[in-house]
């Protein structure tokens, strides 16, 4: 049960598609390398080290925050570490990122993945967001993530990142039944997962298909649609879900399809037009260029306006980026970019 401040946060308002005082903000990557008081804590831990501490992942999810001034913190974790107990031998190499040392090959290998049923291996998760949830002013909800079950089904298959993603569609295009199974053990893990992170105090989430625009419409509803959907419809009752896909606006239709309280835009759509598109029943994310972090303030300033311009005030609009920030953008333009959103978006 939500406190009264928790549901009537600028945040979870928006995701109901409600009148706010001001459009709310929050910024994927929020706690990352371009801010230094994460630098501090991650100078002295690798990645993977800062993910499992609950105490350091708590630190930074709380400091980016705080610091910056934004309507929702979103957990410090990696969308990977769920695909260890599943099976997965994962390794984040330094430079390179992480690493899958065996990854599946063939359609037999499917055989070796374990559906994710004891989730004991992942408490540092759902400790750090138990001390995140009591730490966090009581009117900033605490939004838990996870990866689409195609973005995961790639990463498992390709071994790490991928320009082509020709592994993965060999074996989706030719063995139908092996794809159906490895999908089908995904989606059913991350609906136990993301109701784990639910029940240990996250008040939102965000499901991100990071790598699923490499795909054509008729693929994506043939071999994604039916498991996103899966995921979104097993997700705790009452929890907004953003449905986050990057890189293909011919996809918005079938992302609607899939399901979701709030659609993530990136920037490659205008978000006048994505919000069309998805229908106006539902509340849309974004969508600034994350390069526009770069400009000077007065640029940046005439862009974020262009965006909250394009929501035409109208209630459902959480403003981000269209992705992660970089980590060359400077903090203060970060925080100008918090302070602009809340001025330009303010309700007469």
């Amino acid at each position: 049960m939500l406190s009264d401040a928790l549901h009537n946060c600028r945040f979870l308002k928006a995701a109901r598609c409600e009148p706010t005082d001001t459009t709310p903000v929050w910024i994927m990557r929020q706690a990352g390398r371009y801010l230094p008081e994460y630098m501090a804590v991650r100078s002295k831990v690798t990645f993977i080290e800062l993910c499992q501490s609950p105490e350091l992942a708590a630190e930074v999810t709380l400091s980016a925050q705080r610091v910056l001034g934004v309507d929702a913190a979103i957990l410090f974790a990696d969308l990977l570490p769920m695909l260890v107990p599943m099976g997965i031998d994962l390794e984040y190499a330094k430079g390179e990122g992480p690493v899958i040392h065996n990854p599946i090959q063939s359609a037999g290998d499917i055989d070796r993945i374990r559906e994710l049923e004891e989730l004991g291996s992942l408490q540092f998760v759902f400790d750090a967001v138990k001390k995140i949830r009591r730490e966090l002013p009581g009117d900033i909800p605490l939004l838990g993530f996870a990866g689409a079950p195609f973005t995961l089904a790639s990463y498992a298959i390709e071994g790490g990142g991928s320009k082509n993603y020709i592994s993965t569609k060999t074996l989706m295009y030719t063995d139908e039944g092996a794809w159906k199974t490895l999908m089908q053990r995904l989606a059913r893990s991350l609906v136990r997962y993301i109701n784990a992170q639910i029940d240990a105090g996250c008040q939102a989430i965000q499901l991100f298909d990071s790598w699923a625009g490499c795909l054509s419409p008729d693929d994506y509803r043939r071999y994604v649609l039916p498991y996103t959907k899966q995921v979104v419809a097993g997700v705790r009752a009452g929890t907004p879900v953003i449905n986050f896909l990057t890189g293909n606006p011919a996809l918005l239709p079938l992302l609607r399809e899939a399901g979701g309280q709030v659609m993530g835009l990136d920037w490659r759509v205008n978000l006048a037009d994505g919000w069309k598109t998805v229908g106006y029943d539902v509340g849309v994310q974004g969508n600034l260029d994350p390069v526009s972090l770069m400009a000077d303030l007065p640029t940046l300033k005439l862009r974020t306006k262009a965006v909250l311009d394009a929501a035409g005030g109208r209630p459902g609009h959480i403003f981000n980026l269209g992705h992660g920030v970089f980590p060359e953008v400077p903090p203060e333009n970060v925080k100008a970019l918090v302070n602009m959103v809340h001025e330009l978006g303010q309700r007469v």
